[in-house]
């Protein structure tokens, strides 16, 4: 549907008009785009092909199955004889029905749908705009030969940036060969085009580059380079995406949101200007830019979101913007919050693991209003390339209401430390990521009010792996956990995980398309894996498994429950049949924090 002032002006059937499959509405292929004329919308779509034989399904008088009669309109193909059950990829966790985007033109004026050719056959489309003057379109492409590999939180995919011209068919890669480009956003005069460029392979998030593109002469320049090891207030972007507007009116600055170290913050690009400074909250998110008009929320581990809105000063006045409050949110009564940094203290005898004497951090939240020693929940997040910056997340916030401390762990590979911070991690999985978190529990329980008799682990995916070695290296210090799709048999995730590559890279090994383990690496994998660990585990252990998990298969909790419940460990498994790797939804997240704040109530 299309609206406009007088209300809905247009609406169109996409799906009677048979042109392709379901539209893309989220995900880091999704876009939806006017033409500067607004006569024409751009989206992306899977590829039409007829459905895959199913129970409602008939057969035909060959034995070819065909749509039962309610689809039959919408795909007019019957399938070929012998190609009923022909395997497609698609793009793996949370892209399990994303398989052959294309791109698709809606013309208002006719409702007609085109599908536009011309786009590479070795590239899938996606994250599309129109080009100046409404003559082509812009887009990225991620490769997908020789095979897919999961696209969901992996900015290291090769991808690039197109141009594929409207009238002439012509298609051209625009950004640099052999990287991972991605996020093109143009500057409201047409004459720029701003886009985030990484490396490919190696970490699965990284520092990325912010790169600029002269419509007119194709040149491009680097306007905030990668950060190595951050010396000063910036410490590089480690966004997703850029803000789907960020450009200010005058086409020379734009706005964008990234987290530095354990804080989320607005800036400016160029001067690199830190347009949320000094502010008490710790996570603030822009949500769009219009006529120099932000729309941002800002949060903190106490406080749900808020909304403000700010006019952009003229350039070189950024310094003198003021928020104003549109929409307060008050502080969650009886929860504090303060950011502990972790300073690393090597013994003689043992050296450091790691970047140097690098530092890291992690949040702890802990209830007010009491003189008694808290139990302690600990946190490692997954990733493990990922950040527990300083938003408001209702569970952790809960988790104190109910007399919990928590403690958030961003160990050194953590996202918002610079680059060489990610990367030292690489083949030291399993030994520097459990080494770090185990230094901050010990410094937060001699530092802070907490109760060292009652400590418990809750985390998910790598940060469940790290749960997993610390519950097995030390059984004194944890007396419960509560774990989410656990990462615990590395080599029997080379089969199983939509992000094969990862297994070899994150122990440091070199990965192609065309690599199989040898005994030494599955050697090296298993060294790696808690499940070796396994017997050594004492406390008691609560999983919760998402069956539809593409990313780290439900059968890693099943094997570990089993080796659990062999060594009289009481444990127990909660199994959600339509849950991914992320355990989504309203029903699944309140019945897995239900049950996890019961499991640490009942163990502390």
């Amino acid at each position: 549907q299309v609206w406009d002032a007088s209300g809905c002006s247009h609406g169109v059937d996409l799906t009677a008009l048979g042109k392709h499959g379901g539209v893309y509405t989220e995900g880091p292929f999704a876009c939806l785009a006017w033409s500067h004329a607004e006569t024409r919308l751009l989206y992306v779509a899977e590829r039409g092909r007829p459905p895959p034989p199913g129970p409602e399904e008939e057969e035909d008088e060959v034995g070819v199955a065909v749509p039962c009669c309610a689809e039959r309109a919408t795909h007019p193909v019957s399938v070929p004889q012998g190609e009923q059950f022909v395997f497609h990829e698609d793009w793996g966790e949370a892209l399990s029905t994303r398989s052959v985007p294309v791109l698709c033109v809606l013309d208002l004026a006719g409702s007609s749908v085109s599908v536009l050719e011309g786009v590479p056959e070795h590239v899938s489309p996606g994250q599309a705009l129109w080009s100046p003057g409404d003559s082509g379109v812009v887009f990225v492409g991620w490769w997908h030969e020789p095979f897919r590999l999961g696209l969901s939180a992996c900015s290291n995919r090769r991808s690039g940036i197109f141009h594929l011209d409207l009238a002439s068919g012509r298609c051209e890669l625009l950004s640099a060969q052999n990287r991972a480009s991605f996020s093109p956003r143009l500057s409201p005069n047409g004459q720029r085009l701003l886009y985030l460029e990484g490396a490919v392979g190696g970490p699965h998030r990284q520092c990325l580059q912010l790169r600029m593109l002269t419509w007119q002469t194709r040149q491009t320049v680097t306007v905030l380079d990668v950060v190595q090891e951050p010396t000063g207030a910036f410490a590089g972007i480690y966004a997703a995406a850029l803000p789907p507007r960020c450009w200010a009116a005058d086409s020379r600055r734009a706005l964008l949101g990234t987290p530095q170290r354990s804080r989320t913050v607005r800036r400016g690009t160029g001067t690199r200007t830190l347009l949320s400074p000094g502010s008490p909250e710790g996570c603030w998110e822009l949500l769009t830019i219009q006529w120099d008009l932000l729309v941002a929320t800002c949060s903190a581990p106490h406080r749900p979101p808020s909304l403000v809105v700010a006019e952009l000063p003229p350039s070189g006045q950024e310094l003198s913007l003021r928020w104003v409050l549109l929409e307060d949110t008050p502080p969650v009564p009886g929860v504090t919050w303060k950011t502990l940094t972790i300073r690393q203290s090597p013994a003689p005898h043992r050296p450091l693991l790691g970047a140097g004497t690098q530092s890291f951090e992690a949040l702890l939240l802990s209830p007010t209003g009491s003189t008694v020693p808290h139990p302690l929940v600990v946190c490692p997040h997954g990733g493990p390339h990922a950040v527990f910056d300083a938003r408001w997340r209702p569970g952790m916030a809960a988790l104190c209401r109910l007399g919990f401390a928590v403690l958030l762990v961003n160990y050194r590979g953590s996202l918002g430390f610079g680059q060489a911070s990610i990367e030292s991690l690489l083949s030291r999985v399993g030994e520097q990521d459990v080494a770090d978190t185990q230094l901050a529990v010990e410094q937060a329980l001699r530092s802070e009010p907490l109760d060292p008799r009652r400590v418990a682990l809750l985390a998910g995916s790598h940060g469940a792996f790290i749960a997993l070695h610390l519950l097995a290296r030390y059984p004194e210090r944890y007396q419960a956990c509560a774990l989410r799709n656990p990462v615990s048999n590395l080599p029997a995730l080379l089969g199983t995980s939509d992000i094969p590559d990862w297994r070899y890279t994150s122990l440091g090994l070199p990965y192609s398309f065309q690599r199989v383990p040898s005994t030494e690496d599955v050697v090296t994998m298993l060294q790696r894996s808690p499940i070796a660990q396994a017997p050594q585990v004492r406390a008691p252990v609560l999983l919760c498994v998402g069956a539809r998990d593409r990313r780290v298969s439900p059968t890693q909790a099943l094997e570990l429950y089993r080796v659990l419940r062999a060594g009289r460990v009481p444990t127990r498994l909660l199994w959600y049949p339509e849950g991914s790797h992320a355990l989504a939804g309203v029903e699944t997240e309140a019945d897995v924090f239900g049950n996890c704040a019961r499991w640490l109530l009942q163990h502390l």
